[in-house]
């Protein structure tokens, strides 16, 4: 029987390639290759062009940047970056690492992350990332609100020399350094600029890992550099990353043999896991929350009154019955905007309050109140082929139809593949409520806040604008005091709970299974592998 779950299970993965149904049998000892279940980015994979998990997952191993998150207390520590220095929260000068250089032989300089900063924020590169660097002086320049652009690089970015460069910013942004671990901020080589196609069929870095091939649909291969020179030398010979469109699939190939690592358990195992792996199994707090978001960008869902209708829906949905008997407690029922693993210093606080708190008769009050649901129905979009999202949204939908009593007003819109969904959600074509799972991209209040909700923000896709919200988060990224900018925070997550623009669901926790042939397998705090460290064999 294991022979033939083997097969079968592999015929059944929609990537039928050697790595999937091949791994057991690499046994180099620590110099091993591992399998692991991935999903296709939504695009290329250009650093300021990624904003979702999978892509992510690429860049994290083929690039460092300024800052690296230690995986286990989430600290920005300095990675290329010698010293960053400031007087004033607003002028930074930045020393690189001396020694650094990309895969192909290219040292890293200054201008290597200079060029990147100016690319990415320019507009005719239509980068997803570009908002991230609106803080930099000259910004308008490049990318202006209308029109085209006045400048090709901003004037805030200056070379100084082979291994430092300046940085001036806006305003006060004492946290600034703290988000230069994001993958919006790596270096690029000049060979990105100069055959930008080539690299983009093979991305070139200066992480721990090169890209040796990739077949869109199917899998990614990555393989230790062994010129790396950074500390966190890759303790294995190689990834493969193989893409599955259910990850109950990975799971069955997992068990079988066929796979060596999922990195995200499907619901429907969560019973048995515990059985099946013990120690092998990883369940963990994460920096990640689940959301529905609402599309402000369509009338019917912005008009006035319709904030009670989204507070309404939100007061319709057992969060606690659908952690516990969908996701085994897997999951924490939301009550903020952030995440408990930010700790109560980092600003996880129940500011959602009576609107995330499961209430049958003040929902339907609300919904009615707030003129009813828009042609008396409500549809949620999900991506269905990971995280489970079929069974939760059914569950959701089946809460809301109980609480109005009216029959199946609520429905599901499932969506075959992340990246189809992905595509619609980022050219704003949704009709009504839809998911917005967020990971962090650097452990700060301010990236569960700013990049969703602030006016424009990049990760935007319900299209929320507040002024009130917007000056908000300005005033605390100006504070040089930790706790004063937490409170300011705080206090624009209070207009997120009036208005609802999006519907806190749950705190997901990281969770993983491995095979016996790996080692060392640990969730950094974004519930990403952290692959470098894992030995095979």
């Amino acid at each position: 029987m294991r022979g033939r779950a083997k097969w079968t299970a592999c015929a059944l993965a929609v990537a039928l390639a050697a790595t999937a149904c091949g791994g057991g049998n690499d046994t180099g000892g620590g110099d091993g290759i591992l399998t692991s279940s991935w999903g296709d980015p939504q695009n290329p994979l250009e650093p300021a062009n990624t904003n979702e998990v999978q892509g992510g997952k690429v860049l994290d191993m083929i690039f460092r940047g300024l800052k690296r998150y230690d995986p286990e207390t989430g600290e920005a520590r300095d990675m290329v970056a010698e010293k960053i220095e400031t007087t004033d929260s607003r002028n930074f000068t930045v020393t690189l690492k001396p020694g650094w250089t990309f895969s192909n032989g290219e040292k890293v300089t200054a201008k290597s992350f200079v060029d990147a900063w100016n690319y990415a924020a320019h507009i005719d590169n239509r980068q997803n990332n570009a908002p991230f660097f609106a803080d930099i002086v000259g910004y308008e320049d490049v990318h202006p609100a209308s029109g085209d652009a006045k400048a090709k690089t901003m004037k805030g970015l200056v070379v100084k020399n082979e291994r430092t460069f300046t940085v001036a910013l806006k305003d006060r942004f004492s946290s600034w350094p703290d988000t230069l671990g994001y993958q919006a901020f790596v270096p690029l080589p000049r060979a990105f600029f100069t055959d930008h196609a080539a690299w983009l069929g093979k991305p070139v870095g200066n992480g721990p890992y090169t890209v040796d091939s990739y077949a869109r649909g199917s899998s990614m291969k990555l393989r230790r550099w062994d010129g790396y020179t950074g500390p966190d030398k890759a303790q294995n010979a190689g990834v493969d990353l193989v893409v599955y469109t259910d990850n109950n699939t990975a799971y069955t190939d997992l068990m079988a043999g066929n796979l060596d690592l999922v990195d995200d358990v499907p619901a429907q195992q969560l019973k048995n896991v515990q059985n099946d792996l013990g120690d092998r199994y990883i369940n963990q707090p994460a920096l990640i929350i689940q959301t529905l978001f609402f599309p402000m960008y369509r009338s019917e869902w912005s008009k006035p009154g319709m904030e009670k209708v989204r507070r309404g829906l939100s007061m319709a949905i057992n969060r606690a019955q659908i952690t516990k008997q969908i996701f085994q407690d897997t999951r924490t029922p939301a009550k903020d905007w952030t995440s408990p693993a930010l700790g109560e210093k980092g600003g996880y606080k129940d500011l959602c309050g009576q609107a995330c708190t499961f209430d049958p008769a003040e929902a339907k009050r609300l919904i009615q109140e707030g003129g009813g649901l828009p042609g008396g129905k409500v549809t949620l979009t999900s991506n269905i082929d990971t995280g489970s999202h079929r069974q939760w949204m059914d569950a959701v939908c089946n809460s809301v139809n109980n609480v109005l009593g009216q029959g199946p007003v609520c429905t599901v819109n499932p969506v075959g593949t992340f990246a189809d969904f992905r595509n619609q959600v980022s050219g704003y074509r949704m009709s009504g409520p839809f998911r917005s799972g967020w990971q962090a991209d650097y452990p700060l209040i301010q990236n569960f806040l700013e990049p969703l909700y602030y006016t424009g923000a990049s990760s935007n896709y319900g299209k929320f604008s507040n002024k009130r919200f917007d000056a908000l988060v300005d005033r605390a990224n100006a504070e040089t005091d930790q706790a004063a900018a937490v409170r300011s925070f705080q206090e624009a997550e209070q207009i997120l709970a009036a208005q609802m623009p999006a519907i806190p669901l749950w705190y997901q926790n990281g969770s993983a299974g491995y095979s016996e042939r790996l080692s060392d397998v640990r969730l950094n705090q974004f519930s990403v592998p952290v692959y470098d460290e894992i030995k095979v064999g």
